[in-house]
């Protein structure tokens, strides 16, 4: 009989489920095991097995299309956030009937979830485990207001202020634009990706981005830096912290990310203060009981100086990417990210056989490039999804190649993709950074000759 888990979350790290189903496979003395996908992502195609799409947002743009009487309407593609999606998944009947009959076959169904949140409820069915942060205490460390209380004392980071509403938000940065000339960062107390956040360099711009009108905010002043370093680690328990790697963000108009680097360019003396910074987070997070992979995201200021920026409590983007690079840095059997999130949450520790990259693994140099679009767009070409990503670094670190890039996840011809929405991404590997960087460049271009008219 085979055992079957849940991963719920962006079709982007479908393929961390490769390496989980490996350490369930082990756990359960060899027996076959395979997951569903539960997506939010709207494409042409599916190059991935065992995937169901729940996409409320699509639905209602697509029947008020309907509605309008709109005559050979495109097919529609668009982002949601994780709340809206974890609910309707939770209130899907038709997911919760296949919950029904999987544990009729077996005690236990794990939930492996990219980003553990409140809205996912399935979990309240006896048998249903999510393997995972716990998603209140995830919440709680995802809170920019918490954090900044947190760090205060402990970690360098910017001169900042907290505003309890918007009308002292407007007082307050009305006051500090002469003294903080090089803009605020503005931030609700829940964002990522440039979402709910914004770095203002003039007073009348705020009140139309204050979309939260009776939220709190955190302000800073904003530091012109040459580097935004990130690091991805997991947190086993109060004093276990495993840090993967550091990455730099690619990050637009102070804000906005679109995608990663690999290695760091960070000085060595930097990178031994990122990992110490991350570990001392970690340990924070261990003693509120947070369990699994997490993200630390910091700046260079311009003469070297570094601070922090924010706590992701979930997976990050260069999760994945991370996962092949340590697959080929450390030595064959060593346990991958995806399996130390699992003794973590498990078993409150790491394996005993888990080693980390303590030095850069410059072998391989990465990026990533996740495409968004800023304004509605009409898609007229397809790039079919590329599966052979993880297959890219090993032929790198073997040296059979000397650069190669994929795009994966095109959501299509023939779509409105509304703004907010990841197009495509684009993975490159090479032996050099110029190599790797001629690869993002090869494949954003490519992804460009897809779209056509709004």
């Amino acid at each position: 009989m085979c055992i079957i888990f849940f991963y719920c979350g962006d079709i982007k790290a479908y393929y961390l489920n490769t390496f989980l189903l490996n350490v369930l496979q082990k756990a359960e003395d060899g027996r076959k095991v395979q997951f569903v996908a539960v997506v939010p992502d709207v494409f042409e195609q599916y190059a991935y097995k065992n995937v169901l799409v729940v996409n409320p947002v699509v639905y209602k743009h697509t029947k008020e299309s309907q509605r309008d009487g709109e005559q050979g309407s495109p097919r529609i593609s668009c982002r949601i956030p994780s709340a809206t999606f974890m609910t309707a998944v939770s209130g899907n009947a038709a997911i919760r009937t296949l919950i029904d009959t999987i544990l009729q076959n077996q005690s236990n169904l794990y939930l492996h979830l990219f980003e553990s949140v409140e809205e996912m409820t399935l979990d309240d069915i006896e048998g249903v485990t999510i393997l995972g942060p716990d998603k209140r205490i995830a919440k709680q460390c995802n809170n920019k207001i918490w954090q900044y209380k947190q760090i205060s004392g402990v970690l360098p980071a910017a001169e900042h202020y907290f505003c309890d509403d918007i009308d002292t938000l407007l007082v307050k940065t009305a006051a500090l634009r002469k003294e903080w000339t090089d803009g605020i960062f503005i931030s609700c107390a829940y964002s990522a990706a440039g979402a709910n956040s914004i770095v203002s360099h003039n007073q009348e711009e705020v009140p139309d981005w204050c979309i939260d009108k009776d939220g709190t905010f955190l302000i800073s002043r904003f530091i012109p830096h040459s580097l935004d370093p990130t690091v991805l680690a997991v947190v086993a328990n109060e004093e276990d912290v495993y840090v993967a790697g550091i990455a730099d963000q690619l990050i637009k108009n102070g804000n906005r990310f679109i995608g990663s680097t690999y290695p760091s360019v960070a000085t060595a003396k930097q990178k031994e203060l990122l990992y110490q910074y991350t570990v001392v987070i970690g340990k924070m997070l261990g003693k509120l009981g947070y369990r699994g992979i997490f993200g630390c995201d910091y700046i260079v200021a311009e003469d070297g100086s570094i601070f922090f920026i924010e706590i992701n409590a979930r997976k990050q983007g260069t999760t994945l990417e991370f996962c092949y690079t340590l697959e080929q840095a450390l030595p064959l059997g060593t346990p991958s990210l995806p399996e130390l999130e699992y003794y973590a949450v498990t078993a409150n520790r790491f394996p005993e056989n888990s080693i980390e990259l303590k030095t850069t693994y410059d072998t391989i140099y990465w990026g990533t490039n996740n495409y968004k679009v800023l304004d509605q767009k009409h898609t007229s070409g397809y790039i079919p999804h590329n599966p052979y990503e993880r297959r890219s670094f090993k032929k790198i670190a073997m040296a059979e190649l000397n650069h190669d890039f994929v795009v994966v996840e095109h959501i299509g011809a023939d779509f409105k993709v509304l703004p907010g929405t990841f197009l495509a991404r684009v993975v490159s590997v090479a032996v050099n950074r110029e190599k790797m960087e001629t690869g993002l460049r090869q494949g954003v271009e490519f992804i460009k000759q897809t779209m056509g008219e709004a």
